[in-house]
């Protein structure tokens, strides 16, 4: 198990969101996913960028929920919870 990033550590420590996201294209859904993946305990994202349906597997004491958020805003997309 990696202590750095989060990754195997207890599904009961992670917790699993659903976003509807929107203003995804094809090109940014790929950026964005890479970019929330690389948010430290961020362990699984999945994207359809035809609904903006957005699922997000994180570890809340390793990223807050309003880094992920963040993410989204920073790459021009709005997304409800």
């Amino acid at each position: 198990m990696c202590k750095d990033c989060g990754c195997g550590e207890l599904t009961e420590s992670t917790t699993h969101m659903q976003f509807f996201v929107r203003g995804y294209t094809s090109e940014n859904a790929a950026v964005v996913e890479q970019a929330l993946l690389g948010l430290p305990g961020v362990l699984y994202v999945h994207i359809h960028t035809h609904d903006g349906e957005t699922t997000v597997d994180y570890n809340p004491a390793k990223t807050k929920l309003t880094e992920i958020a963040r993410m989204f805003e920073t790459h021009g997309l709005v997304a409800e919870f």
